[in-house]
């Protein structure tokens, strides 16, 4: 019996930690130290949000305000990663600074990008015209809404609010002078990781941080 129960208990180590590795990949780019050598300053873009809602609860929603329920989630991660980077920052964990979220946003508003066509520049020339060594930008997956403004509009609409079940994040880093990905982390989301944008965001940037290419403390 005894043997039967070490067996079972090694078997559910092994499935939890397989779990564990399916939900987070991280990749970073074998020539990152050359490509980033000269980085002093990053920007956050606002991240593509995706809100999967129930057939129910789409009926009650238009096309617009689902829009711009996404467009609030994206923006609600930008800042929740401006947060986290600040907070490390003045703890001097960084090689590099981040640009103000509010500068950014209003460079891409200035050069007429929006959430509907900043998919047509590449990395490069966004860095080009926010004046940044590279670019953070990525997406934001959830079967319901996170930031307050999004979750709020939400419960207007249908009556709804309550924690993510399920959902994926990806964060990607990108060198400005030549576009390329330095540093990817995707993240499945769970109840665990927290209910709100900047608790899931702090969460999971913490879980990542020893592996973050500009931080100072690697493992």
């Amino acid at each position: 019996m005894k043997t039967k129960h070490l067996l079972a208990a090694m078997a559910l180590l092994f499935l939890s930690v397989t779990g564990m590795a399916q939900n987070r990949e991280i990749y970073t780019n074998p020539a990152f130290s050359t490509l980033a050598k000269e980085h002093k300053t990053l920007a956050i873009l606002p991240f593509q949000a995706t809100i999967g809602l129930r057939p129910n609860q789409m009926k009650a929603m238009t096309p617009e305000r689902m829009k711009e329920m996404e467009k609030n989630e994206g923006l609600a991660v930008q800042s929740a990663l401006q947060t986290y980077f600040l907070k490390e920052q003045g703890k001097d964990d960084f090689t590099v600074s981040f640009q103000d979220a509010n500068t950014t946003n209003a460079l891409l508003l200035k050069n007429n990008i929006t959430a509907e066509n900043i998919k047509t520049f590449t990395p490069a020339e966004l860095s080009k015209v926010l004046g940044v060594d590279g670019v953070i930008m990525g997406t934001f997956t959830t079967d319901k809404p996170m930031s307050d403004g999004a979750s709020l509009a939400l419960g207007l609409a249908v009556g709804f609010y309550g924690a993510t079940n399920s959902g994926k994040t990806t964060i990607n880093i990108y060198d400005g002078s030549t576009g390329d990905l330095l540093w990817k982390y995707e993240k499945s989301l769970a109840r665990g990781l927290g209910s709100d944008t900047s608790t899931i965001i702090t969460t999971i940037m913490r879980k990542a941080s020893r592996q973050f290419p500009y931080s100072k403390i690697k493992s």
